[in-house]
């Protein structure tokens, strides 16, 4: 089954590189949960520090992503607490929120 055409609602074309940037029409942002609370994920190394511990992503703008993480981790962390809530709108913080 192919994936449905998306709906570009605008794009830009840069003239040197001819890389072209669309901006796509979404339903919403998909993010993990875990016990009803907003999470985020990170991964280190016990044997050495560097380069650092790294942050996985936890919010995704399709469904089936986000699924199949919280799937991932309810079964690692042998549990059904991660779920997926599907964020529509919220408070605007940038520019100027007031």
């Amino acid at each position: 089954m192919s994936r449905p055409k998306p709906n570009v609602l605008t794009e830009i074309t840069n003239k040197t590189t001819y890389q072209t940037e669309q901006l796509l029409a979404s339903d919403g942002v998909w993010a993990v949960f875990y016990d009803t609370k907003p999470i985020n994920l990170k991964i280190s190394n016990l044997l050495t520090q560097s380069p650092g511990p790294k942050y996985k992503k936890v919010s995704f703008s399709n469904p089936g992503h986000a699924i199949n993480l919280a799937r991932k981790l309810n079964t690692q962390f042998k549990t059904e607490k991660f779920s997926v809530v599907l964020l529509t709108q919220g408070a605007k913080i940038y520019p100027d929120a007031q």
